[in-house]
């Protein structure tokens, strides 16, 4: 009898026990299902790309980790002058060797067609140790943090070539590139958005918390990176690319109706000149990307302007607005209304990209080049708190939708054979873009005007080159794609 009260009274401790278990834990789990339901949606699930949506939203948010650390030793942490001098020894120690370094990520990475999964966990590992290194550093500023900032920026900007080469593997059924790479970017914003607070949260305890974050962050994204299906270390029908506007290409390809030379007729038989060297061999073009049309190179001009201006926007405003705050607000809450009305255009221009489904993606490039370049003639006009926002909105906006149209032409336009090299190329011209918009950022006086105009005319440079051949390319209509 007592044993079976016991049992009788043991069972519904244990169905109460079940039940406030479950009660905490699922605040958790339903939200874990809530997002792995809307990243795996619509065939993500089934194809890949779900997985690799969760893989690009760990990466930014153990990059976010890292920035927080970084920017609250190397900006946050001194006087403004130091600052200057500390961001100015950051760009020559980190951002001066990545230019000579980020031509050479996407050729190394065409050698590794069969690696991504690895290369992606690697550079994930890679940054996991470094985080760990400058956690020593971060408390003192010392040199040794700089040299462990450019690993991680060139373990990041692989990470990103390598990310773009693999989501045309991934596509499902009837998915556009411009919609994947919408919800890939767009889970990166919303993971930085959700890290920030966190970041912040741990820089509170001590400088090097959040580093330890990002490290174990990283830590889980090479596991994750593993997860992802074999299809992406397949390298089948793909060839590398070279981006070569096409009349270079048409003064070097045969003509077919041009009749074959005869025995000493050929170039340099009679003068004792070598011949030019053929791009031919054993019947075969050397592997390359060439008449593809204009479209791809003068998107590529135009998103070359609008990463400048982000780099610049950033670096500028960050020493501008910490010595002249925006009109009744201190430096802090400046920054933090230029940060969120950035990262909201960049979400909204994200999800417009997706909803527009690449339609006219020349239009969309020009359209969007023009706006920004508009509103920075205003900014510069009517400085102002309203207009800096602005600006930075139309900022976020205008790169993210003109990325996505980048990407849609590159999908249109470039053979299969070579189009995920074709992404790594473009990526990294796009991060030097960047890197050069950051250093005049840093170089020029703190004068709200005159960084304005200098935006304005970043924009202007890029519009020069570019839109005329757009808006022609768009007239014209896309190219019949062919392999070179």
């Amino acid at each position: 009898m007592a044993s079976a009260r016991s049992h009788d009274g043991s069972g519904p401790l244990r169905r109460t026990g079940r039940t406030v278990g479950h009660a905490l834990r699922s605040p958790f789990t339903g939200t874990a299902r809530g997002i792995r339901k809307a990243t795996h949606a619509h065939g993500a699930g089934e194809s890949g790309l779900g997985k690799l949506i969760e893989l690009h939203a760990v990466n930014g948010a153990g990059d976010v980790m890292i920035t927080i650390a970084l920017a609250s030793t190397v900006f946050f942490s001194v006087p403004t002058d130091q600052a200057r001098g500390r961001v100015a020894l950051y760009l020559a120690v980190t951002m001066a060797p990545f230019i000579v370094l980020a031509p050479v990520i996407g050729p190394l990475l065409d050698r590794l067609p069969h690696g991504r999964r690895a290369a992606m966990a690697g550079s994930m590992l890679a940054r996991a140790v470094l985080a760990l290194t400058m956690s020593g550093a971060v408390a003192t500023g010392g040199l040794e943090l700089y040299p462990a900032a450019l690993g991680v920026l060139v373990c990041s900007k692989a990470y990103g070539v390598v990310r773009s080469a693999v989501v045309p593997r991934l596509l499902p059924p009837r998915f556009s590139l411009v919609k994947a790479n919408s919800r890939v970017t767009l889970a990166g914003l919303l993971a930085t958005g959700a890290a920030a607070p966190i970041g912040a949260g741990l820089q509170t305890i001590g400088p090097p918390w959040p580093l330890y974050g990002a490290c174990a962050i990283f830590v889980g994204g090479a596991i994750l990176a593993f997860t992802l299906p074999p299809k992406v270390d397949s390298a089948k029908g793909e060839r590398k690319a070279h981006l070569v506007h096409p009349q270079e290409d048409d003064a070097v390809r045969p003509d077919p109706l041009r009749k074959t030379a005869t025995p000493g007729t050929e170039p340099g038989a009679r003068t004792g000149k070598k011949p030019a060297r053929s791009k031919e061999r054993n019947g075969e073009k050397r592997p390359g990307l060439r008449s593809v049309g204009p479209s791809v190179l003068h998107g590529l001009q135009a998103n070359a302007a609008h990463r400048a201006l982000s780099g610049f926007l950033i670096f500028f405003l960050a020493f501008l607005l910490r010595e002249q705050p925006l009109s009744g607000r201190s430096a802090a809450i400046s920054l933090g209304i230029v940060g969120v009305a950035a990262g909201t255009g960049n979400a909204l221009g994200t999800a417009v990209g997706s909803w527009l489904r690449a339609r006219g993606p020349e239009i969309i490039i020009a359209s969007v080049l023009g706006l920004a370049l508009g509103v920075a003639v205003l900014a510069s006009a009517f400085f102002s708190t309203v207009m800096v926002a602005a600006l930075a909105a139309t900022a976020g906006f205008t790169q993210a939708l003109s990325k996505l149209s980048l990407d849609a032409m590159i999908q249109r336009d470039v053979p299969e054979e070579v189009r995920t090299s074709a992404f790594a190329r473009s990526e990294t011209l796009l991060q030097m873009a960047w890197v050069v918009g950051g250093a005049i950022g840093i170089s020029l006086p703190l004068n709200g005007v005159l960084g304005m105009a200098v935006a304005a005319g970043i924009l202007a440079l890029g519009a020069t080159a570019s839109v005329r051949g757009l808006l022609g390319a768009a007239r014209r209509g896309s190219p019949h794609p062919r392999v070179a």
